[in-house]
């Protein structure tokens, strides 16, 4: 078998909403995720049974002026070989740290998942949207449409 690292779930273990006051004024919104803890899973799949590895991760939307929060809790579940896998949780019990193209992977995945449930429980509670959302601005005529040259 070769050298398989893969994410294999994704979880939200808490979810925490809560507005506080009104939204006027200008406001501030700060996004920040880090990783709590990292902990030494069996994976069954299938007849195999694998090394897995659970980042428990804490996704925060701070508002300033302090008008409401988000905080979601989860944790990815992360297929290695038994070799890697140790080497990942010595590293983080002794440094707190985790190879860098695996954290990119762990965070991006995270940040993902949490900038849309982020985005929907903010609407729920009537909080502005912690992530910018695009808008569209037209100025001035509507550009011609020019037909495509095909060849």
């Amino acid at each position: 078998m070769g050298d398989i690292m893969t994410i294999v779930g994704f979880n939200f273990t808490k979810i925490d909403v809560e507005k506080k006051g009104p939204v006027k004024g200008k406001i501030a919104i700060s996004n920040n995720v880090t990783i709590k803890d990292v902990e030494k899973i069996d994976l069954s799949l299938g007849t195999a049974k694998q090394d897995g590895l659970r980042f428990i991760f804490l996704f925060k939307s701070k508002y300033d002026p302090d008008i409401g929060y988000i905080e979601l809790t989860g944790e990815v579940l992360y297929l290695a070989e038994a070799k890697k896998a140790k080497e990942i949780l010595d590293s983080w019990k002794e440094k707190k740290k985790i190879p860098n193209d695996l954290m990119t992977a762990i965070l991006n995945t995270v940040l993902a998942r949490c900038n849309i449930e982020a985005l929907i429980v903010s609407k729920d509670v009537n909080l502005p949207p912690p992530i910018p959302l695009p808008k569209v601005n037209v100025e001035g005529e509507a550009p011609e449409e020019k037909p495509s040259k095909k060849k």
